[in-house]
């Protein structure tokens, strides 16, 4: 997998061999964005399962679920990595009768159709969404929501590509998404080498470019999203959701349904991952602020259904 902590500087492909580096690949941010996230979960325990030295199902069963447990605890905001891994605890069921290659097997196969699957549906969410926007549109994105964080396409740029291909004449502006700057690294690194027109903004700036009118419309990706619509998405979203309301324009989530969560009523249940004080102390190995300081670093936040045209 390409590490996308590295971009744009340097295009460094990682391969691995054990499920545990998968897992701690998930965990560190080689690979972000919660579709791209399930699918590399599914293809771990894939990698995992194939690694295993079973005779019975009981046992094949019981070391799978440990390699599982492993993947539940990288990241606990993306739903998609939850279900993925139920997904392939299902299918693991589903097979007590069969002989533990044939199951082995199921699970690659599995991984790969979790992979099919997310690319065909990006481009339906690509394909839909395009509808909702006119020609000469001027589209604020947040974080990345591509190919990078899918299986390819994209969801918030799916939508955006597919309006490219049909309109040639859209115009995209992207925050830097403070504090892993996803927007400044990875948005526009996958915009330009599509051709597409965009613009990297601080992210203290788009209440002006909002306010000013310079901005038709804003659309992101999601992370989770509660059963009454409240959407986890990168930190900065909600803000982006108010300046939205307060601005009279229309505020759009792309997402597949694996990262729809029905077990959970509202946002109020979603889990925030809080990560490490240096990803906002420091931009790559530099420190910026002063050695002492107290950091909050939580890595999303919830914009209410309400906020969300639907």
């Amino acid at each position: 997998m390409i590490d996308q902590r590295r971009l744009p500087l340097e295009e460094k492909y990682q391969e691995y061999s054990d499920f545990r580096e998968v897992a701690e690949a998930i965990k560190n941010m080689v690979i972000r964005g919660a579709p791209a996230i399930g699918v590399a979960t599914a293809m771990g325990i894939a990698l995992g399962a194939s690694q295993i030295k079973a005779k019975s199902y009981d046992e094949l069963k019981d070391k799978i679920e440990d390699i599982l447990k492993v993947f539940e605890k990288t990241r606990p905001t993306a739903v998609n990595l939850f279900w993925s891994i139920n997904r392939m605890r299902r299918l693991i069921i589903k097979n007590t009768k069969s002989e533990v290659e044939v199951i082995k097997e199921l699970l690659y196969e599995e991984s790969k159709k979790i992979w099919e699957e997310d690319g065909k549906i990006n481009r339906l969410i690509g394909f839909h969404g395009a509808k909702l926007i006119k020609p000469k549109a001027k589209i604020l994105t947040y974080c990345n929501a591509g190919s990078l964080a899918t299986a390819y396409y994209g969801t918030a740029l799916g939508v955006i590509r597919s309006a490219w291909e049909k309109y040639k004449n859209i115009e995209v502006f992207s925050c830097e998404t403070r504090p892993y700057l996803q927007g400044a690294r990875l948005t526009t690194w996958e915009l330009l080498k599509d051709n597409i027109p965009v613009t990297l903004i601080t992210d203290n700036t788009a209440g002006y470019v909002i306010s000013n009118k310079l901005i038709d419309l804003i659309i992101t990706g999601a992370d989770r999203i509660a059963a009454n619509g409240d959407t986890a998405n990168k930190i900065g979203t909600y803000t982006l959701s108010v300046l939205a309301k307060e601005n009279k324009i229309p505020f759009f989530v792309a997402a597949p349904t694996s990262t729809i969560d029905l077990s959970i009523s509202s946002g109020k249940e979603i889990p925030i991952e809080q990560r490490d004080e240096d990803e906002v102390t420091h931009i790559f190995v530099t420190r910026i602020a002063p050695f002492g300081v107290k950091v909050i670093n939580p890595a999303f936040d919830i914009t209410p259904s309400t906020f969300i045209l639907q």
